[in-house]
């Protein structure tokens, strides 16, 4: 490392006694290896200057080497005040710089004598050898070898500190220091970590009062939580925070509890059905189809999402009114009678309930189906999200919004809720997977699944309730038990891997998870033991949030058509986006990162959660992010899947035996690589967009996914059938 100094010649040489300049200006002749206990030491020897370095002494020099030692030790004494001067300048080195290097060198260029041009110390240790260890904050032993180690983020303990809280007593990254102090920042004083051997040590000072695992426990997850919850309490979300607390107890069960055919359901399918969708039918998927249509061919957002000096609500319900007309017309071509019934005098407040309903189908059916109306469900979201404000609804003239139809919902309507807890009820909504199955028994659970659905159907069926609909909520139970299996299991599956093939501790021979910082776009400095825990912190929190998604969803929604927090449109860096808070949303999202410390009991990096700020706008952009994983995980896991059938053809087998070595090693390499580079903190120039926080890591994911074209194994994906992370699989 390199010093910058100020010119110190001219600033000591004229407050340096004669005799002190004359001794340091004359080195030892011949300076004696090793100096008794009782001899004085030189001012060459202060510094720790090798002996091969010193300069030879002139011939007319006939001071010994006692002699210029005793006579420097007494003018230092003596001038205690100009040694003050100088050891400012080497308190950065603790020591290691002399002042002949100081006077006699040139101070633009000052190398540190202890660092080779290698990298390595002159003890031979390597700055990769050292980072081993964790995050990269120094201890109270490396504090005293000469090199301060920088100061890491108490909180995230990835991140060079930047902040110091005083009332915290604690350094933090500018990241951290604005989720902790969000709410109570005002009567926080701070001041700027200096680099200096002071801050170093006020840096382990205020480690020494950090929190342990990366900051996991219940004060940092508290702390978290008044994170974006505190912006909109002046709100009215207070009002809301008793039903959030009161549904995340309904979701507290863990998401591996789906009860078995045969085991006794006690209310787990109550709770889950109050965020289930009903399965749309035919005559509602026909509406369907018409709303797509017309939303696929409005310009709402690029009449309205734009910055123009006219009126803002008119330009809302032009628009509406336009896409009511569009919905309208396409209806009256689909199905001429029941148009002409509904549009005859183009009325639209007066058809305010089928408005209603038809934007209904289309929200519905996007929670069951995430893959669908990828284009025409937000424009859809903030079309509602416009007509929900008041000015707007009575220009208009009548509301577009009304609560999901849920299975729950219908069955509490007509007091069939004990359908729920009945024992049948796992076995009528159950998955059955063929994978690894014989036919016959296949077609034995088929059978036992049809059973169950006509006996629950008919012993349920009341005046109102009808057999089919009993059906249509059953089936929609089913339909979730497919959406876990296809978007959550395979997190469960890359967790199962993890386990299968790494160490939690020990870096094995070839299998070793340890990242560094700036190498291969990481961002992050983990050790192999620091890396498997965040990976699968990381993946257990991923299958909380999918396994609640359908709860997730209906917080989101309700965030989002919020009468109370309105939004603002702001420039995020990708346009102009809408940035509104979602108190709902978060607070949930608190409690599931909760749940997940609490199972891998600890915590490895930042817990911040961004919500409503310009990584993630507001709720809609959340779902949308945490909706994809399935899309970076599935593919993976079926390519994993299929390496063993590869290696019946020979031609394939001999190619992987050859370049990776054997089927063993080929998954190895690729889940290495996944766990390494999928969670470094990169895809992002800063620390605010990317790194440990808790969108950071998908972050992190979709970047290694960009890049897979470019590894060695990416032929293997292609044999398997890979043909994209936004294919079909």
């Amino acid at each position: 490392m390199v010093f910058s100094f100020p010119s110190t010649r001219d600033l000591l040489s004229s407050a340096l006694p004669a005799a002190l300049r004359s001794i340091m200006s004359t080195p030892e002749p011949n300076p004696p290896a090793q100096h008794g206990a009782g001899d004085s030491t030189s001012v060459a020897d202060a510094g720790n200057i090798p002996a091969a370095t010193a300069t030879p002494a002139p011939a007319t020099s006939n001071a010994g080497p006692k002699a210029n030692g005793a006579a420097a030790t007494a003018i230092v004494a003596d001038n205690s005040s100009i040694m003050m001067e100088v050891e400012k300048h080497e308190s950065g080195t603790n020591g290691t710089i002399s002042l002949n290097d100081i006077l006699d060198s040139d101070n633009a260029e000052l190398v540190h004598p202890g660092v080779r041009d290698d990298g390595r110390g002159v003890d031979g240790s390597d700055d990769d050898d050292n980072d081993e260890s964790g995050s990269g904050s120094g201890s109270g032993a490396d504090a005293g070898k000469g090199k301060r180690k920088e100061a890491y983020c108490s909180e995230c303990e990835d991140q060079p500190s930047h902040v110091f809280c005083i009332e915290c007593n604690d350094e933090y990254c500018d990241v951290c220091f604005r989720s902790q102090h969000r709410k109570s920042r005002r009567g926080h004083t701070t001041r700027p970590v200096e680099g200096t051997a002071a801050g170093a040590s006020s840096s382990a000072r205020s480690r020494g009062h950090a929190k342990t695992n990366g900051g996991g426990g219940g004060e940092d997850v508290d702390g978290a939580a008044d994170m974006d919850i505190s912006e909109s309490e002046s709100e009215g979300s207070k009002d809301h925070m008793a039903d959030t607390d009161a549904d995340a107890k309904s979701s507290s069960t863990t998401h591996h509890g789906i009860p078995s055919a045969g085991d006794a359901v006690g209310e787990w399918f109550v709770e889950r059905s109050k965020f289930i969708p009903v399965r749309l039918t035919l005559p509602e998927r026909k509406l369907l189809r018409l709303l797509e249509a017309a939303l696929s061919v409005s310009e709402y957002t690029d009449k309205v999402d734009i910055l123009a000096f006219a009126s803002k609500p008119k330009r809302i319900v032009n628009q509406i009114r336009e896409l009511c007309a569009i919905l309208s017309g396409l209806l009256l071509a689909a199905d001429y009678k029941l148009g002409q019934e509904l549009f005859a005098h183009r009325d639209f407040e007066a058809n305010a309930e089928f408005f209603r309903r038809v934007f209904e189908l289309g929200r519905r059916h996007k929670i069951m189906n995430p893959d669908k109306m990828r284009t025409t469900y937000g424009k859809l979201m903030y079309v509602l999200m416009d007509a929900q404000t008041a000015q707007v609804r009575e220009m208009l003239g009548f509301e577009c919004v009304e609560p999901i139809r849920t299975v729950y919902g219908v069955l509490e309507a007509h007091g069939a809720l004990d359908l729920l807890r009945d024992d049948r009820v796992a076995i009528a909504t159950r998955e059955i997977v063929a994978e690894g199955r014989s036919r016959h028994e296949i077609q034995r659970e088929i059978k036992a699944k049809e059973r169950a659905i006509e006996v629950l159907a008919t012993r349920y069926a009341r005046r109102g309730l009808d057999p089919d609909t009993i059906r249509q909520c059953l089936y929609s139970i089913g339909d979730n038990h497919a959406f876990l299996r296809v978007n959550r299991d395979p997190c469960d599956k890359m967790i199962g891997y993890l386990k299968k093939y790494f160490h939690p501790t020990r870096a094995e021979e070839g299998a070793s998870l340890a990242i560094r910082s700036g190498r291969g776009g990481a961002r992050l400095s983990h050790d192999h033991g620091k890396q498997y825990a965040y990976v699968l912190q990381s993946l257990t929190l991923w299958s909380g949030i999918l396994h609640d998604m359908f709860h997730l969803w209906s917080l989101a929604e309700q965030d989002l058509l919020s009468t109370q927090a309105t939004y603002r449109l702001r420039d995020t860096g990708q346009g102009l986006n809408r940035v509104q808070p979602a108190p709902k949303t978060a607070r949930m999202m608190q409690i599931i990162l909760q749940r997940a410390q609490k199972s891998v009991g600890g915590w490895v990096g930042s817990s911040v959660i961004h919500m409503g700020d310009h990584n993630v706008p507001n709720a809609l952009m959340f779902i949308d992010k945490y909706s994809q994983i399935y899309r970076i995980l599935l593919p993976i896991c079926t390519t994993l899947s299929l390496i063993p059938t590869l290696t019946q053809k020979p031609a394939l087998k001999k190619l992987i035996e050859s370049e990776y070595g054997s089927v063993e090693d080929l998954n190895r390499e690729i889940l290495m690589d996944f766990f390494r580079h999928g969670f470094d903190g990169s895809g992002a120039d800063n620390f605010f967009d990317a790194g440990s926080c808790i969108d950071g890591r998908l972050t992190s994911a979709w970047n290694w996914c960009a890049s897979l074209e470019r590894k060695r194994y990416f032929p293997i994906f292609l044999l398997t059938g890979f043909v994209g992370f936004d294919g079909q699989w």
